[in-house]
């Protein structure tokens, strides 16, 4: 048998979903939706969310809640979607070739968070589900934006999302972490966005958890070496999503609450609105949400409402040194293990 004859190894799939799989996580994602928007008026007392309901052409439609000019948040969204459609974008089907050929569905929960006090960080959560023909997945995460560095509020976020993710198995969180690590990278900066968080994609319960497109990378590397975790079924890995997703408001709500009273002048607000920035940039060039929302029709005001109200770039910026414009550089914005360090 020659080289070009060997047969090509079929392709492993995950075990079919439950027959009610999009009502659960839709329902889910709408309930986590609420949660999070009454939470959020309450801590700034002042914003009220508004809300559009959209509708796709080709399949599906969202409801989208903005919150802008609060005491607390200056803008901040938090967005539902379900949408179908004959075939998935290429962003996604570079990494899912089995997907090719099938009609979608995918539904999702983003947030995006703009607070008015630059010692207050931005902070970004999405979890969302897809389903083509015989593939399924998970993916989302949040992570952490600060403007200026205070270790017990990386710390705090970092741990609870640890222990949301321990629950399920204590390899999640080693490798959805470096994962976070790898993904919000402004690679034309070489600079990290933030203190991270957790991340993950493509999670059917097939394979190693990491399923990036960096084989060398560390998160790759430690996925590798912690190898195949078992047990992870259809509901176990919902299971997963939903502690990670109800963590949230643990994790951000007590920065908010020792945060938003610090007082600040002009110098922190421009340093914050020069850091908002790096986020537009990663927004525009990197996030796979923003390129698959606009590869799909998406309702636009929804997609780009993650972008800061105000922002601000200069040339050639240089922190003062010894400032804590300068430690956040220097010390927050490299990848550390914010988990193990105390939170007071």
């Amino acid at each position: 048998m020659t080289a070009s004859s060997v047969p090509t190894p079929p392709t492993v799939l995950p075990a079919p979903p439950p027959a009610d799989s999009r009502e659960r996580v839709k329902g889910f994602l709408l309930t986590l939706q609420d949660h999070i928007c009454e939470a959020l008026e309450r801590v700034d007392g002042q914003g009220h969310f508004c809300q559009d309901s959209w509708e796709r052409p080709e399949g599906g439609g969202g409801a989208s809640r903005v919150l802008e000019g609060g005491a607390v948040l200056e803008r901040g969204g938090v967005n539902f979607s379900e949408v179908w459609g004959q075939q998935l974008p290429p962003s996604i089907l570079d990494q899912r070739p089995e997907a090719r050929g099938h009609r979608f569905y995918a539904t999702g929960t983003s947030m995006v968070l703009h607070p008015r006090n630059p010692y207050v960080p931005t902070v970004h959560l999405n979890y969302r589900y897809f389903e083509a023909g015989p593939v399924w997945w998970f993916g989302g995460g949040a992570d952490l934006t600060p403007y200026y560095p205070f270790q017990e509020d990386a710390a705090h976020f970092h741990k609870a999302h640890k222990h949301a993710l321990d629950k399920h198995h204590t390899s999640y969180y080693p490798v959805f972490k470096r994962w976070c690590d790898e993904y919000f990278f402004l690679k034309h900066r070489n600079e990290m966005r933030g203190i991270g968080g957790i991340f993950f994609d493509y999670q059917d319960g097939l394979g190693a958890l990491y399923k990036g497109p960096h084989p060398t990378g560390q998160a790759a590397l430690h996925s590798t070496e912690l190898g195949e975790p078992a047990g992870r079924p259809w509901e176990a890995l919902f299971a997963m999503v939903q502690s990670c997703g109800q963590a949230f408001l643990e994790a951000y709500l007590p920065i908010v609450e020792r945060r938003q009273t610090t007082a600040y002048g002009e110098h922190q607000r421009q340093f914050q609105l020069y850091r908002r920035g790096r986020y537009v940039e990663f927004n525009l060039i990197y996030d796979r949400g923003t390129i698959f929302g606009l590869q799909t029709n998406g309702r636009t005001e929804s997609i780009l409402m993650s972008m800061p109200p105000l922002a601000r770039w200069e040339y050639c910026f240089q922190p003062t040194p010894h400032s804590p414009e300068a430690e956040l550089y220097e010390v927050f914005l490299k990848p550390q293990d914010w988990a193990a360090q105390a939170t007071d």
